[in-house]
């Protein structure tokens, strides 16, 4: 009897033993590869057996000890065979300048403790995981800012910049408006350039900031317009008919699956004109950012060949139905008419980014010159070019129609910069692209 006692004491104590489970696995990576204002930590922890106990996380440096978090999980008792353990946790913290003040430049270390479900007669050590990061607070170097003239509201732009050898990103930045700048050709390793547009509806320059960011997020920032020349908008009005809106709305919702009907042509036309419209402009922005960082153009840009202009750039439409004021949008383009199904030609060289039914724009082709610099050619009957492939000035791009929102048959032609509108006037005029342009970066064909 003394013996089956025995060996039952043992075997009890074997499933103590045993019931603390293995030893957790923990995992630390960082959103960052150093700590700078804001750096995000991510820390898994996987256990088996009776799965987790406690996860503390801490910030070490010079000693001393900044608890993040901590997180306690109930595990089941060592003779219980069900209930749920927790096999696994995620914790998510913030290091840095903000989220933790004493911090000081140099190295910190993350560290991760998993404490195991203990039993009567076993505590097991915990698991201690750690990950090292240099911390620097101090922002890249940015100076000898130089526009080359004041540019016009709706307009474009460049300057010409310095940064520091730890900057990894910069550009002009003007409140949702992003424009990447580009080593300077020919130029020493810290001489930079940017190409950007302002917007065409407002003529504050407070907005506009030149930026430079390092690896680790420190920013160093600039304000470098004093003054944007004022262009008002223009006006005009633009009548619906029930036989317009059935054309082109139909049309347009066939080939756009993700928007819902709302039940009446006219709803629907305003979804169209708003809604669609604003999707369609959020697209070119990601166009955009692929732009190549190269010059791919070569002189002034060519408009349509004897076309009139049916209407020009920074239009403010009222659009009118049965004798109300139903809408209000911006026309942000030329929209130019010649004769039905004209050869519409590449406004300079470069690659063709985009050819598909793009929203209002119907038959869209996107020409891509670089540096953030690209043109579009919408409402098309036809297309007659192939994504990525290389287009020299004047050469066909397809012939022009009546697709997407168009009222007649028409070319709708537009220059945008790192996505947004600007006045293709400027790109037109050789002289404007020599003084504005060529004052900073050195052109190809326009000597």
């Amino acid at each position: 009897m003394a013996a089956v006692v025995v060996a039952a004491l043992v075997a009890a104590g074997a499933v103590l033993w045993i019931r603390v489970g293995p030893e957790p696995v923990v995992t630390i990576r960082s959103d960052l590869p150093g700590i700078g204002p804001r750096t995000v930590v991510t820390s898994v922890a996987e256990a088996g057996g009776r799965g987790l106990g406690s996860i503390r996380v801490e910030l070490i440096q010079g000693g001393e000890s900044v608890l993040l978090e901590e997180r306690s999980h109930r595990a089941p008792g060592p003779w219980s065979f069900g209930g749920s353990p927790v096999s696994e946790a995620t914790l998510e913290v913030e290091v840095g300048r903000a989220p933790t003040p004493s911090l000081t430049e140099g190295e910190a270390t993350v560290r991760v403790t998993v404490e195991r479900p203990g039993t009567l007669l076993r505590r097991p050590r915990p698991r201690v995981a750690e990950l090292t990061l240099p911390v620097r607070f101090r922002p890249p170097e940015l100076s000898s800012v130089r526009v080359t003239a004041t540019p016009t509201q709706s307009g474009s732009g460049v300057l010409r910049y310095l940064v520091g050898d730890s900057a990894v990103e910069s550009g002009v930045e003007a409140g949702p408006y992003r424009f990447p700048g580009h080593p300077l050709p020919g130029g020493g390793p810290q001489e930079r350039f940017v190409l950007f547009g302002v917007p065409y509806d407002s003529a504050d320059p407070s907005p506009f900031r030149l930026v430079a960011r390092d690896e680790f997020g420190n920013e160093a920032s600039v304000r470098f317009l004093r003054q944007v020349e004022p262009s008002p908008l223009r006006s005009s009005t633009i009548r619906l008919s029930d036989g317009f809106m059935a054309r082109v709305v139909p049309a347009i919702m066939s080939r756009t699956p993700e928007l819902e009907d709302r039940g009446s042509l006219l709803e629907n036309y305003l979804m169209l004109n708003g809604d669609l419209r604003r999707m369609n402009a959020e697209r070119l922005v990601e166009v955009a950012s692929g732009s190549a960082p190269r010059q791919l153009w070569s002189g002034a840009f060519l408009q349509m060949r004897n076309t009139q202009v049916m209407d020009r750039f920074a239009t403010r439409r009222q659009y009118v139905y049965e004798g109300r004021v139903v809408d209000t949008q911006d026309h942000l383009g030329f929209d130019l008419a010649s004769r039905v199904q004209d050869d519409v030609p590449a406004a300079n060289s470069g690659v063709v980014v985009m050819t598909e039914y793009f929203g209002i724009y119907g038959n869209t082709v996107i020409v891509d010159h670089g540096y953030g610099l690209q043109t579009l050619y919408s409402h098309l009957s036809r297309i007659d070019v192939e994504t990525g492939q290389s287009v020299d000035a004047g050469q066909r791009l397809g012939l022009s129609g009546e697709t997407g929102l168009a009222g007649g048959d028409h070319l709708h032609f537009a220059v945008l910069v790192g996505g947004l509108p600007v006045d293709p006037l400027e790109w037109f005029d050789a002289k404007w692209i020599r003084d504005h342009v060529g004052a900073v970066l050195p052109l190809q064909g326009n000597g």
